[in-house]
């Protein structure tokens, strides 16, 4: 899928200029002005809109248990709540049971990141020390 937005204000690192980006297969293959669009390009006016990458959430806590209950959103919910808000990747913090390993915390997490929508990342935290 072929995707050229035209005429938004682009916000990046360096800069920032009215400019179309023309995407192909999710990649960025092209940034500048009056970039014409391939044959079968999606075509999107983003005048007066700002373009910028997607953010990241590096702090994260979804299903996450906690004294009998689980915070309110699980990877699905989370992330379609984040990606409407611009996010397009979280860091989740993956926890371990009292007294539990590492590892098994991380097989457990991997289970409920199946149902992600977005990209994301799993922090492994050390709750206890022995």
């Amino acid at each position: 899928m072929t995707i050229l937005i035209r005429g938004g204000t682009v916000v990046n690192a360096d800069l920032t200029q009215r400019a179309d980006v023309l995407v192909d297969g999710g990649t960025i293959v092209a940034v500048g002005e009056n970039l014409e669009a391939p044959p079968g390009a999606e075509i999107v006016d983003a005048g007066g809109c700002y373009v910028m990458p997607g953010g990241i959430d590096p702090h994260t806590h979804l299903d996450m248990p906690f004294m009998g209950t689980f915070s309110a959103d699980d990877f699905e919910t989370g992330t379609k709540a984040a990606l409407a808000g611009g996010t397009t990747m979280l860091i989740d913090y993956c926890i371990p049971k009292p007294g539990g390993s590492m590892l098994t915390a991380y097989e457990e997490w991997k289970k409920k990141v199946a149902k992600a929508v977005s990209d994301y990342g799993l922090h492994l935290t050390i709750t206890w020390w022995s």
